[in-house]
């Protein structure tokens, strides 16, 4: 059943008080609560004990340093303190002091220091007033009087009405007792408890219980035996027969006291090599029966009188023996430290006294047959359970290898995955693989046929796509490309592969005069001095185009000029294409659109011509007629390639024929100029 925590603590005080000790105390629930309390209860009873020890043994001896604790236990260290602190109680009565101790020793240690030094209190303080001159009593403010004395409301102040130990509760106080004593009904008196009655001692058997105040001894019943005597503490002590007189040695011996008797030794000595007797004669002393051997190993001893001698021994051994260096006795001979090996290869001897015996050394078995120890080829008897990978047998051992790719664990049978990329086999990157490793390279690299180690450097520029990476000139560099343009006229395009025209006469990098005209032509510029023809002029309207530059001479002729006013040509333009150099055509390119000015007249039977007068070479141009927009133009066709550096001026003419007249002429001359390279 459970039992109550008041059950608990109880069985923990009652065994405090009869074993003094709770280490080895008996729990008597399994609850884990019931156990606390007991433990508890238990120590807190122990340390009651210790403290009301402490006191008594301060007011007996007044002092506490002569007293010897059993262990350095925390009840020792209660005992000392409880008795140092009624010592100080003490020495504040005899002083004169007030009996209020310094709050900064401890609430436990003013209550023994206020309980030691209340006792006989009042005849002090009487004793003190008859003698000490009266004065006036100062009138004194209740917030001093708190500031001077903080217990003056201490319902325990000076011990207070208990007779031991008080302790204020603010309203009002409780009394308690030290160890040893118990509460007596009036609630203030404290009167000494019987151990030997109660039956709370912890007297053995062959012991007698004697009460104390606050405690109890152990007394023996029986006695301590011949030589001994009983002292007041209960302990055994010698008793000096030589000191005391009781021996009864004869005149001529001395009293010399042994723990529990005596002995008498004669007064007269005898020479070395003998002994006396009882009787103090001297007899000779047998030195040779002495377990101390006097003589030395091969000797023998023989015994004289007062002394002995020595006398060498020549011994005889037996087979497996022989003499010792000294030649005084026989020793074994050690068979198996000789060179010439008496069991064999594959043996081991093991030496015994006077012989030896032959066994197999570990790794070997012994053959019946042949009757000499074999290897055991550990590899072969058990296959695949000694190693992981490889097991080559050894005389007498084994060792363990691994495949390729692998290494020995440190057990030396397992194999774990070497990293052979620690070593840098590759010459660039390597990854390790469980067995083995792989080496690849960085980009621009691709990885040898040779080794399969080495990175080889990657011909971009040599691919068979190599002709589409650069549009001018590829470049290999180790691990990538670069991609280059003419050295003059062009310029490397934003996306590092294509070359890009410069306009040297947008740029104003070009050096033409003031009188010449800048024209732009692919990887160049041209520098042209374009003047038109008498009775001419240029006209205000010239168009630059993206990929042409014109200048248009209009006619203009003098007063009276008949000849001029009658000539049909009306403008001559010059015009500058850039061309680029030898393409495949799948069919002809239009590269020129010459629109007439004046609209057709079908109905009175006007046409327009357009003809290429001069500058076709190899028949590489021609012009047909389109009618556009309700406009006639002339379309020039670029219907063969040309290989550059090529230039030449094309002449074309728009002529507008009515009857069979031409009534109106333009000329174009067109600049063609075909580059080295085009992009």
């Amino acid at each position: 059943a459970d039992l109550s925590v008041e059950e608990c603590c109880d069985r923990g005080v009652e065994w405090a008080n009869r074993n003094r000790i709770c280490a080895s105390l008996p729990l008597i629930s399994e609850s884990r609560e019931c156990s606390m309390t007991q433990v508890q209860c238990c120590r807190s009873e122990l340390e009651k004990l210790s403290c009301s020890d402490g006191v008594e043994f301060a007011n007996v001896r007044d002092e506490c340093d002569s007293h010897i604790a059993k262990n350095s236990s925390c009840e020792a260290e209660y005992f000392k303190t409880c008795c140092y602190c009624c010592l100080l109680g003490k020495a504040a009565q005899v002083q004169g002091q007030s009996c209020e101790p310094n709050p900064k020793i401890g609430y436990q240690c003013g209550i023994v220091f206020r309980t030691c030094c209340g006792k006989d209190q009042e005849g002090i303080d009487l004793s003190i007033s008859d003698y000490a001159p009266k004065k006036e009593p100062a009138e004194i403010s209740k917030e001093e009087l708190d500031q001077e004395d903080p217990y003056l409301h201490d319902g325990c102040r000076g011990g207070g009405p208990c007779s031991q130990q008080c302790r204020d509760t603010g309203s009002s106080y409780v009394c308690s007792c030290f160890v040893g004593y118990q509460l007596q009904p009036d609630g203030i008196t404290c009167e000494d408890i019987n151990e030997c009655i109660t039956g709370t001692h912890n007297c053995g058997i062959g012991q007698t219980c004697v009460n104390t105040l606050g405690s109890f001894r152990c007394q023996r019943d029986t006695s301590c035996g011949t030589g001994y005597e009983l002292t007041d503490d209960s302990r055994c002590k010698d008793i000096d027969e030589c000191e005391t007189g009781t021996h009864n040695c004869p005149p001529d011996f001395i009293c010399q006291n042994t723990p529990g008797s005596f002995r008498c030794r004669p007064k007269l000595q005898c020479m070395s090599g003998f002994i006396q007797d009882a009787l103090g004669n001297c007899i000779d002393i047998n030195e040779c029966l002495s377990t101390n051997m006097p003589c030395p190993a091969g000797q023998i001893c023989i015994n004289t009188d007062g002394s002995f001698t020595c006398q060498r021994i020549s011994p005889s051994c037996g087979r497996g023996y022989h003499l010792n260096e000294d030649g005084t006795r026989c020793v074994d001979v050690d068979e198996c430290s000789s060179s010439n090996q008496p069991c064999g290869e594959g043996h081991v001897c093991i030496n015994a006294p006077g012989n030896y015996r032959c066994e197999c050394k570990a790794g070997y078995t012994f053959d019946v047959i042949s009757r000499t120890c074999i290897d055991i080829n550990e590899c072969r008897r058990y296959p695949g359970r000694l190693c992981a990978h490889k097991c080559e047998n050894t005389p007498g051992s084994y060792y363990c290898t691994c495949t390729m790719g692998f290494k020995l664990s440190a057990d030396g049978r397992s194999c774990e995955d070497l990293n052979e990329c620690e070593s840098n086999p590759c010459s660039q990157e390597c990854a390790n693989v469980y067995g083995s490793y792989q080496c690849y390279c960085r980009r621009g690299f691709q990885l040898s046929d040779i080794d399969g180690i080495s990175c080889e450097d990657i011909d971009e520029c040599a691919l068979p796509t190599g002709g589409h990476i650069c549009s001018f000139r590829c470049i290999n560099i180790p691990g990538s490309f670069q991609c280059t343009c003419p050295s003059s006229g062009y310029k490397l395009a934003p996306n590092a592969r294509n070359c890009q025209d410069i306009d040297e006469c947008v740029a104003e990098s070009h050096n033409c005069s003031f009188n010449e005209t800048c024209f732009n032509i692919q990887g160049g510029f041209r520098c042209l001095s374009l003047e038109c023809p008498e009775n001419y002029r240029k006209s205000g309207d010239t168009v630059r185009l993206e990929k042409t530059d014109t200048i248009r001479c209009i006619k203009s002729c003098r007063p009276n000029d008949v000849s001029c006013l009658l000539d049909p040509v009306h403008t001559i333009s010059h015009t500058v294409i850039s061309l680029p150099t030898f393409r495949e055509f799948t069919r002809p390119e239009e590269i020129i659109f010459l629109r007439a000015i004046t609209p057709t007249y079908p109905a009175n039977q006007a046409d327009i011509i357009f003809d290429i007068t001069e500058g076709n070479l190899r028949d590489s141009f021609d012009i047909i007629k389109r009618y556009m927009d309700g406009m006639t133009v002339g379309v020039v066709r670029q219907v063969r390639p040309i290989i550059g550096p090529f230039h030449a001026i094309l002449k074309l003419e728009m002529n507008y024929v009515m009857g069979g007249v031409v009534s109106h002429r333009n000329i174009v001359n067109v600049h063609i100029f075909v580059s080295e390279y085009w992009f």
